[in-house]
């Protein structure tokens, strides 16, 4: 049987998501676990999908980075496929780790990715440098702290700290963080 993971980052990749699920369906995915959620975060659906897995079960994704965030996590990933006597299947490079050569191809694969990936958050940091040292960089607005009397308000008015954070769009964290903290924010 092959499964398929489809994952966006956030809700708002929509269309993302859509696409994904149409490609692994073309490609003979016979169930398809998708969800929108950030790799750093728990990904329900890829723990699902992987404990559907079973021997000779194919495992596919559209994208190397729609299934791991780092080479560890994807020769996790893999190790847990390959204990399942599974195989993984990703379109967009044609690889299959089904055979020596994929799974050699992966793991090179998979480190050229996550160099680049390190490359990228070096030139970044070193971006984000430049422009505060020209003062041109303030960094991303408080959200949270800019809602703290609305949060007291909600949770004095009877909501739980989960709801408060849902209605307000904020973490529940954020929400604990500014219950915490003294009322003159």
């Amino acid at each position: 049987m092959i499964i398929g993971y489809a994952r966006t980052s956030t809700t708002d990749q929509e269309a993302g998501l859509e696409a994904q699920v149409r490609d692994l369906s073309t490609a003979g995915a016979e169930k398809v676990f998708k969800e929108q959620v950030s790799a750093k975060g728990s990904r329900a659906q890829l723990t699902h999908a992987l404990d559907y897995l079973r021997d000779g079960d194919t495992l596919m994704v559209t994208k190397l980075d729609r299934l791991a965030r780092s080479i560890r996590d994807l020769m996790a990933i893999v190790d847990t496929v390959q204990s399942k006597e599974a195989s993984l299947r990703i379109l967009d490079m044609s690889l299959d780790t089904s055979n020596a050569t994929g799974r050699l191809m992966l793991g090179v694969l998979g480190s050229v990715a996550e160099f680049e990936r390190e490359i990228m958050l070096e030139r970044q940091r070193e971006g984000i440098l430049k422009a505060k040292s020209a003062g041109k960089y303030k960094g991303r607005k408080p959200t949270a702290r800019a809602k703290a009397h609305q949060v007291r308000e909600l949770l004095a008015s009877g909501m739980t700290e989960a709801q408060t954070a849902m209605e307000l769009g904020i973490s529940r964290s954020s929400v604990q963080r500014i219950k915490a903290s003294a009322p003159n924010d």
